[in-house]
């Protein structure tokens, strides 16, 4: 059988959660015998990444760099060249590639969505781009084989809004199994960090507001930009120079620090808002770090108990941190809960293997015959 992943910044990349799972999904199905091909950005992915798989075909098509039309772009000329190519399926990343889900339908090409978080809700979009994103979830909706969300919450406000079940698959992490190398300049359990991309629906802004009292304290770590500079991106910049217990080390594509960094830190703080599972968050459950989430729907069905709960003000947050940071026994008892959370529920073998049966269901319903990879 034959995939098209259309809708990332392509393979191998390190950028965000679909690009991600991304990594891990391609390598799985190549070893279980599909024919692979994602669809990429020039220049956004490692060509000499040693663990590039090379049965992964890497199709890297064209698109407009910028912030409100690159996925709508890249998204369709990767949806006219999967067309021509008429694989068995296509998974499509992203509900504003809906509008480019008919070109597949009249090709024959089938789909499997995954619809992401609740785009349309996100503060960084203004009010034209969040129309943009609900009416490709409408045409989502419409158009496309079957979709996938990746937290209960998010197929609950699908069935609610548009009545559509589908698959509930989550994001996976790597369990470390090792103590790697502490970041330079910081100890064990002796930081603060927060990991994300700079956008408010991420809390970044709260955050940052809470930095200065955090940073009387203990060090602040924080791993994240815009990707497009701006306002945010000033902010860690200063924060960094006023105050040498702040140290803004940008966007890492380094998974062994980054991983390094969440299982010595003695709070991370994820902030992140709108949408379901998160890679990030998932990632620091396996590497054993002490959780303190801003509170939502989303985040407390990843976490259950595994994790303090935080209102998102700048008070609050520097309130709480410092709390847990001067509570080693309730640091240990947290990463305890969490790790075997992770480890029981957020697997990439689980995930990649209920993608690969979710997407032969959808060509077989489609071919209308059995489609069995060569094990």
């Amino acid at each position: 059988p034959s995939v098209a992943i259309i809708g990332t910044r392509g393979y191998p990349s390190y950028y965000g959660g679909f690009e991600t799972a991304v990594r891990k999904l391609a390598p799985f199905l190549a070893d279980h015998g599909w024919d692979v091909t994602v669809y990429s950005r020039p220049g956004a992915t490692w060509q000499l990444d040693p663990e590039r798989h090379p049965r992964v075909r890497v199709v890297e098509t064209r698109g407009l760099e910028r912030k409100s039309l690159s996925t709508l772009t890249y998204g369709f000329t990767a949806a006219r060249h999967a067309a021509r190519a008429k694989p068995d399926v296509a998974l499509v990343m992203n509900v504003a590639n809906g509008y480019w889900l008919p070109m597949l339908k009249r090709a024959g090409v089938p789909s499997l969505v995954n619809v992401d978080g609740i785009e349309w809700e996100r503060a960084k979009w203004g009010r034209f781009a969040k129309l943009v994103f609900h009416h490709g979830a409408r045409w989502t909706a419409r158009i496309g084989s079957r979709m996938v969300y990746d937290s209960q919450a998010i197929a609950h406000r699908w069935v609610q809004e548009f009545g559509l079940e589908g698959e509930f698959i989550p994001y996976g992490g790597d369990p470390l199994g090792e103590d790697l190398p502490i970041e330079p300049g910081l100890t064990h359990r002796g930081y603060v960090l927060v990991v994300a991309r700079f956008v408010p629906e991420n809390t970044i802004p709260e955050f940052f507001a809470a930095v200065p009292e955090i940073a009387t304290h203990t060090h602040v770590v924080i791993v994240g930009s815009s990707g497009y500079g701006g306002e945010l991106d000033d902010a860690a910049a200063q924060l960094a120079q006023d105050n040498d217990r702040v140290h803004w080390l940008g966007h890492i594509s380094d998974d062994r620090r980054l991983h390094s960094l969440w299982q010595h830190a003695g709070v991370y703080f994820h902030g992140h808002s709108v949408g379901g599972t998160n890679p990030a968050l998932v990632q620091a459950m396996s590497c054993g770090a002490p959780i303190l989430a801003r509170d939502t729907v989303y985040n407390r069905e990843v976490l259950g108990d595994g994790a303090v709960f935080v209102a998102p003000n700048a008070l609050a947050i520097a309130r709480e941190s410092r709390a847990l940071m001067k509570d080693a026994p309730r640091q240990l008892s947290l990463v305890r809960y969490v790790s075997q959370r992770a480890s029981e529920h957020y697997t990439w073998e689980s995930v990649c293997a209920a993608y690969a049966d979710a997407l032969r269901k959808v060509a077989e319903d489609s071919l209308g015959v059995s489609v069995r990879a060569p094990q």
